[in-house]
């Protein structure tokens, strides 16, 4: 590589990290990049999902304030984005190429819609919790009634597929089944997406490496340790001036973020 196309990762990096600590879609700038570079698709996905572990990590610890108090709700949830995350990476090594591309806008749109919505939907979800005097909040500090929700793991575990696949916006559709399914103040879970999100592509480049070691599918399923590294450098000092400038936002103006970078994400897919 020459010192300007590696100046552009790191750039893309450092860009990705500060946004997927803030609402999430990073790798519209990461992806994007390898692929103007001629890194192949697969290899940049998978080259991309790993290097964005460590600014996905430093976004988390930059709102480890706000995740004080939520361990439980963090270790249900967890489970579910686990499990998303391994089928994820492995539906990106053995479906076509193109199988999700007219799925992924449609997701994402669901997400900006949700968040939009939301607190419209969560008053109206805790009304009828109030109305069957279901507790809004356990008074053991367990998930309120409205977390208790079917759909609510169901929908991390969807999404956690997505992400394991390709991540686009992940946070985008988190911040939307969180706002609705979880009691909670919106800063404290994009807190609560952030961790999500770094699990996700942690499980899920875990699974490329794996794959790229053992030769699976073939040459192009391996992974570019150089842009790993390149990005991983540039996602971290991203992920900590990300989560420094999201915390200090309102939840209006944390769900403006959101919608436009869904919408920018939407239009990237679709054009």
């Amino acid at each position: 590589m020459t010192l300007l196309e590696i100046a552009a990762v790191l750039l893309a990096g450092v860009g990705a990290g500060m946004i997927n600590a803030v609402v999430g879609s990073g790798t519209l700038i990461t992806f994007p990049t390898l692929l103007a570079l001629g890194v192949p698709p697969v290899t940049a996905n998978m080259s991309n999902s790993l290097g964005l572990v460590p600014g996905s990590i430093a976004g988390a610890f930059g709102y480890r304030r706000e995740l004080i108090g939520q361990r439980d709700r963090l270790l249900r949830l967890l489970a579910f984005s686990s499990a998303g995350g391994v089928a994820g990476a492995v539906l990106l090594l053995v479906l076509p190429p193109g199988a999700f591309e007219a799925v992924v806008p449609v997701l994402i749109l669901l997400g900006i819609v949700l968040v939009v919505l939301q607190p419209r939907l969560s008053r109206a979800v805790a009304a009828r919790a109030e109305r069957r005097g279901e507790p809004r909040r356990d008074e053991t500090g367990g998930p309120s009634a409205i977390e208790r929700s079917w759909w609510v793991p169901i929908a991390v575990l969807a999404t956690g597929v997505y992400g394991g696949y390709f991540g686009a916006a992940q946070g985008v559709l988190l911040m939307g089944v969180l706002g609705i399914g979880v009691t909670d103040a919106l800063q404290r879970l994009n807190g609560v997406k952030n961790v999500l999100v770094a699990v996700v592509n942690a499980i899920a480049g875990l699974v490329f490496v794996i794959v790229a070691e053992l030769g699976l599918f073939g040459a192009e399923a391996r992974v570019d340790w150089l842009l790993v590294l390149l990005i991983a450098l540039g996602a971290v000092c991203g992920g900590l001036l990300g989560a420094a400038v999201g915390r200090k936002l309102p939840p209006l103006a944390l769900r403006a973020v959101i919608v436009t970078v869904g919408l920018v994400a939407v239009v990237t897919l679709v054009a």
